[in-house]
């Protein structure tokens, strides 16, 4: 079974991942996502990514972070290229996040064009690696720097402040917030339907000139980035 479900609705594609556990980024996870953005690409107007109810992403898988530096190291070069490719997608983009998303789980928040979560919920959102022990990789720096407000970069990064959805909102984590898990997929589909509406061509060249600077610089620094990374402190 697939841990991402790809599912057609008009003409927006929406790939839920679900892995029976936390969503994290594992290697079958990042090549089941993959598949389902190339079939959005060839079918779809626009995409929405979201988790199952109560689950988002809890970022890179921790046993393969953990069976060694090599291991993490490649783990996370394969996850950038993941986000960086949902951070240049050509389709419009909506996150609807169902719950925590940390770490590497934040980073596929940040990619997306507009994203969602639930108000009032227990769910976290934030870039905890300092407090795990590990240094905050530059590609994950220059996405935070390029989406969240100025004034909650360094907590988001260097003190490692994890916030719920409302906070989320203030920090520039996320976009909206609706009642619960029924409102989330109603919205997240109202607002892929909303910019699927947008040109494809004019839509896609202007994405691409907002952020090709950072995404030049994100794949410029990350053999460098990936030499600085060391896997979690247990």
């Amino acid at each position: 079974m697939s841990t991402v479900q790809y599912e057609l609705s008009g003409n927006v594609a929406i790939l839920r991942m679900d892995d029976g556990k936390a969503n994290a980024l594992s290697n079958a996870m990042m090549d089941a996502l993959d598949e389902a953005l190339d079939r959005a690409e060839r079918e779809a107007a626009a995409v929405v990514l979201t988790g199952r109810p109560g689950k988002f992403c809890a970022g890179f898988d921790l046993r393969q972070m953990m069976a060694g530096v090599e291991q993490a190291r490649a783990l996370v070069s394969r996850g950038a290229q993941l986000l960086l490719r949902l951070y240049a997608l050509p389709l419009p983009l909506v996150i609807a996040s169902t719950g925590h998303a940390l770490a590497g789980g934040a980073l596929v928040v940040l990619t997306g064009d507009y994203r969602i979560s639930v108000r009032g919920s227990a769910f976290r959102v934030g870039l905890n690696e300092v407090q795990i022990g590990m240094p905050v990789p530059i590609l994950a720096m220059e996405l935070a720097r390029d989406r969240l407000e100025p004034r909650h970069l360094i907590r988001s990064t260097l003190f490692a402040t994890v916030v719920d959805p409302e906070a989320g909102v203030d920090a520039g984590w996320l976009d909206e917030l609706v009642g619960d898990e029924a409102a989330l997929a109603t919205a997240a589909h109202a607002h892929a339907t909303r910019l699927a509406s947008l040109p494809r061509d004019a839509y896609a060249k202007t994405k691409s000139a907002l952020r090709e600077k950072t995404i030049r610089y994100i794949r410029d620094t990350l053999a460098e980035d990936m030499l600085r990374l060391t896997p979690p402190v247990t």
